[in-house]
């Protein structure tokens, strides 16, 4: 009689078998799955062959709202946070990179820094050509981008702005999002970096390339308990506001869902810059020059994160505000 071969099958296989079990038989994970399976791939207890085929089924199928919120929790609970770590007013990722327009979002940043908002940021470059990423410009306005979670917290306690790349915050991830160049997709990591919070900071800001993504953001946050989150179809995907369009900001408020439309501020759309200068950032911020799309793109986006800190009671007040900090900066350096 035969003797039956009998193999053990990897613990994540399980993971790979929902998603990939043909039309009839796949389903989207639970969040507990969720949860399970990415804490697999962060203690690096995934095959590179079973990594590539997860990442690839979720991105043909686009995450659910409880797979986001368990990838989530999952990259929280795997921080190893320094006691006595600096507490974070605003939540800010930046992973898209910019093509169009250079990153003014970083000056709507500093102004609230400079208004004594603590703003930490984290985000990941060169995964897409042809784009100027975050931590490749700190330099140009005299920032150094931290290298560990210790050194954020003496940024923020220091000057209330703090950049920590992907690299430095989770390794795992990053590894992740660098498959881009592999795999020839984005995966979603992508969608899961932007909303780590990994400071737990009460506000968090979003900004999106694709419109459809926003309500799952909103949906994730609830799941997840996140008091504030505003999102936004941002210029290149970044959380900048393009002055020249209407601008829908999905948010949740408590455990309650809102949308607001804020209008364009010009009748007439602007011409893309012909070449992106770094250095403008930094004459911009200190006056040297003026720049009408510019400034316009700054002072809306900072409008939109005071209104969701609710330091303004309307869309127009909080472009007003917005504007008054803007006269009154300190223009270091």
């Amino acid at each position: 009689m035969p003797t039956k071969t009998f193999y053990e099958e990897h613990p994540f296989a399980q993971y790979v078998r929902i998603l990939g079990k043909g039309k009839n038989g796949s389903r989207p994970l639970t969040q507990d799955e969720a949860y399970q399976s990415m804490l697999m791939i962060l203690k690096g207890e995934v095959e590179p062959v079973q990594l590539g085929a997860f990442m690839m089924l979720m991105r043909v199928k686009e995450e659910t709202r409880e797979e986001l919120a368990g990838f989530i929790q999952a990259a929280r609970d795997s921080f190893q946070l320094p006691s006595g770590m600096a507490k974070v007013d605003l939540d800010w990722s930046s992973y898209a990179g910019k093509r169009r327009h250079l990153p003014w979002f970083l000056l709507s940043a500093l102004l609230l820094a400079d208004k004594g908002i603590k703003v930490f940021m984290h985000g990941a470059g060169g995964h897409t050509n042809d784009r100027i990423y975050t931590q490749d410009v700190l330099s140009y306005l005299n920032i150094d981008y931290a290298t560990s979670f210790e050194q954020a917290s003496e940024q923020l306690e220091q000057t209330n702005f703090s950049y920590l790349p992907l690299k430095y915050l989770s390794p795992k991830l990053h590894e992740i999002i660098e498959m881009r160049s592999l795999m020839g997709l984005r995966s979603p990591v992508h969608t899961l970096a932007r909303m780590i919070n990994p400071l737990n900071a009460p506000y968090v800001i979003q900004g999106i390339f694709h419109p459809g993504y926003s309500p799952v953001h909103q949906e994730a946050a609830l799941l997840l308990n996140m008091p504030h989150l505003a999102v936004m179809k941002g210029e290149g995907g970044e959380i900048e506001r393009n002055p020249d369009m209407e601008c829908l900001v999905q948010s949740v408020h408590n455990g309650e869902l809102s949308d607001e439309v804020w209008p364009p501020l010009f009748k007439k759309r602007h011409v893309k810059e012909p070449i992106l200068e770094p250095e403008r950032l930094a004459s911009l911020w200190r006056g040297e020059i003026e720049d009408e799309y510019a400034q316009a793109a700054i002072l809306g986006t900072t409008a939109i994160a005071l209104r969701l800190m609710e330091k303004a009671a309307s869309v127009d007040q909080a472009l007003e505000l917005a504007q008054q900090m803007w006269e009154n900066r300190i223009c270091h350096g």
